[in-house]
């Protein structure tokens, strides 16, 4: 049986945590419309892969430090560099890239495991990589019980919460801070290239039906665990890799959302209007 293998528990263990932490982060995230800014952080993380193989520290370490600066370099950019904020991404997103391939290509023997950062593959997690991923959700959580509203409030209209005296800098530099880690974290299950799929994805299926913030952090961790598993089973019955398997699934499970809530507003109206 395929629960029985000790890969594939901390494999759909790991699926669990990642729903529910890129729920919530993401969720703040397409409620910013900050997700091409998360996207741009992500890409550049591997500057810090690089960084770390070619240092001898750790890779995810470094993707930690190179996601956290991009994501401050990003809005310097916009507010004192007065760079228009595709510009500031497109910059710190192909200048981490490239930093990161050059000390991957001049690092011996580095380049066989670029492949996992890129691509990920969450059947080969760790259980200290299961333990950082759980340690980040279970603050993420709490932070979210304690100041979720706060959150909410900035996301949704920055200006206004400024007016009303919240520290609006404080809570956008930390929930910048929790993407960049939630990235990083999150790196084993879809790799630089695909993560940000599973911080929008989801949340743009869930949004379909949720009208509230947290009906959709719930029901997006629902939709996100639901791409991971049907990814993970297509991925070893199949012989693929799990990342871009659990993406199509997720983007596949949109579309059927979607051409499913279309349809069911099309027949409502025909019976309505005759």
């Amino acid at each position: 049986m395929l629960l029985s293998y000790q890969f594939f528990q901390y494999a759909l263990l790991g699926a669990v945590l990642t729903s529910v932490l890129c729920a919530v982060m993401g969720t703040f995230m397409v409620t910013r419309r900050t997700v091409i800014a998360s996207g741009g952080m992500a890409h550049a993380s591997l500057g810090g892969v690089g960084l770390g193989a070619y240092c001898g520290f750790s890779p995810l370490l470094g993707a930690a430090l190179f996601a956290v600066a991009s994501g401050f370099g990003i809005k310097w950019l916009e507010h004192r560099g007065r760079v228009r904020s595709d510009s500031a991404i497109a910059i710190l997103w192909t200048f981490g890239m490239a930093v990161g391939i050059l000390l991957a290509y001049l690092t011996p023997g580095f380049m066989t495991d670029l492949p996992a950062y890129l691509f990920g593959d969450i059947l080969s997690i760790t259980p200290l990589g299961l333990l950082s991923l759980g340690a980040l959700t279970a603050i993420v959580l709490l932070l979210y019980a304690w100041q979720g509203r706060t959150w909410v409030f900035v996301a949704c209209d920055a200006h206004f919460a400024r007016t009303q005296g919240l520290p609006v800098a404080f809570i956008e530099a930390l929930l910048t801070v929790l993407t960049a880690l939630t990235i990083v974290c999150c790196l084993q299950v879809a790799g630089i290239v695909m993560v940000v799929s599973l911080l929008s994805v989801p949340q743009t299926t869930a949004a379909l039906f949720a009208r509230t913030f947290r009906a959709i952090v719930w029901l997006s961790a629902a939709f996100s665990f639901a791409g991971c598993l049907g990814g993970l089973l297509l991925s070893y019955y199949a012989d693929v890799p799990a990342g871009a398997t659990i993406i199509l699934v997720a983007i596949t499970i949109y579309a059927i959302c979607r051409l499913t809530k279309s349809g069911a507003k099309a027949i409502k109206k025909h019976y309505q209007s005759s």
